[in-house]
């Protein structure tokens, strides 16, 4: 039986410069390598991006330099697993290049119905709710986990 319910991830980072800075080139030419990992990766379900593949033109905070990705899981450990597990976490090893330190919470995770697409909005909710109430079934982290509604 499919589940009811899959799970939503939203991460932010400020980074060191544009995109198409010095300092940003080793990121940016990940990208395409790694957001293809994550479009192949067992549980993947969507993520936001634009035509250009990838969600880095997309400034839903007002700092163009704050980057947003999201994406949809079948469940936490398939999320987990490409995260940690996959060559993604060299990216996350060389964070500290590439993005400033930031003070708050940086990811969110949260329960969304099978088939629904979050929005940038709903995510931005999430984040806010994290960081005002702390980790909740409704907002909440890899390291203080909620199962979906109703289990």
């Amino acid at each position: 039986m499919a589940n009811e319910y899959h799970i939503a991830q939203l991460n932010i980072g400020k980074t060191a410069g544009p995109m198409d800075s010095p300092v940003m080139a080793g990121f940016a030419a990940r990208l395409d390598e790694i957001n293809a990992l994550a479009d192949a990766a067992e549980g993947f379900v969507w993520r936001l991006q634009t035509e250009d593949g990838n969600a880095t033109s997309i400034h839903a905070f007002e700092d163009p330099l704050l980057l947003v990705n999201m994406s949809v899981w079948e469940s936490i450990d398939a999320l987990h697993a490409y995260t940690y597990r996959t060559d993604h976490r060299e990216l996350l090893r060389g964070r500290a290049e590439w993005f400033e330190r930031y003070d708050g919470p940086y990811v969110v995770l949260w329960w969304v119905p099978a088939g629904h697409t979050p929005t940038v909005e709903e995510a931005k909710e999430r984040l806010a709710k994290l960081t005002a109430d702390g980790p909740t079934p409704e907002a909440f982290m890899f390291s203080q986990r909620f199962d979906p509604p109703g289990s």
